[in-house]
């Protein structure tokens, strides 16, 4: 009876979706996307056409943004904030790392659950831990998807891009752009 019990808890282990998946980010249906206001009233947004990641069943998220596939609508402009904002040739892409292990143990098929999750953000060079309010569901087929529950604010002079949201504002002859950027997501996590 104990031998059967036993098998009977581990074969349920084992197909659980969350006990040997891993998990790839599905680039097409995932977005980052920004804010940015020139002239103090024009808000315009924007977002990134390549992004790259995976979280492990041991619950290691990791994310790249290829930076160069900043998406703005206007040609000359990707190519301006591809080089002077995040100075792509020596900082191609941004990387966030964040712990999700004990979130993973208690998310619920077809369920949804807000949590406050410590990212770790290297961008310029830099490395700043933020804490970003996500929310998470799992799909009936395993998927995951991760949303920013509200927008997370960056502070460009943090990960030094100062000058060069100057450097942009003096090519396109704008007597401001903002200085804090409000960053939204929708990752979709496809089960291996």
């Amino acid at each position: 009876m104990m031998l059967k019990t036993l098998f009977t808890g581990a074969t349920l282990l084992l197909l659980s979706p969350i006990a040997l998946a891993d998990w790839s980010l599905d680039n097409d249906l995932s977005r980052v996307s920004f804010v940015s206001v020139k002239k103090n009233t024009i808000g315009e947004a924007h977002y990134f056409k390549k992004i790259a990641g995976e979280l492990t069943q041991s619950g290691q998220f990791s994310a790249d943004i290829q930076l160069a596939s900043v998406e703005t609508l206007i040609p000359i402009r990707n190519e301006r904030m591809a080089q002077y904002l995040f100075n792509t040739k020596l900082s191609p892409t941004l990387k966030l790392n964040a712990a999700l292990s004990e979130h993973l143990k208690t998310l619920k098929t077809d369920q949804s659950q807000l949590l406050n999750i410590p990212a770790n953000i290297t961008l310029n060079g830099i490395n700043k831990t933020l804490a970003i309010d996500v929310l998470t569901t799992q799909l009936g087929n395993g998927n995951i998807i991760v949303s920013s529950f509200m927008p997370v604010i960056i502070n460009p002079a943090d990960f030094n891009l100062t000058a060069g949201i100057e450097k942009l504002q003096a090519l396109a002859q704008l007597p401001s752009i903002t200085q804090s950027v409000p960053v939204s997501f929708t990752l979709t996590l496809q089960k291996k």
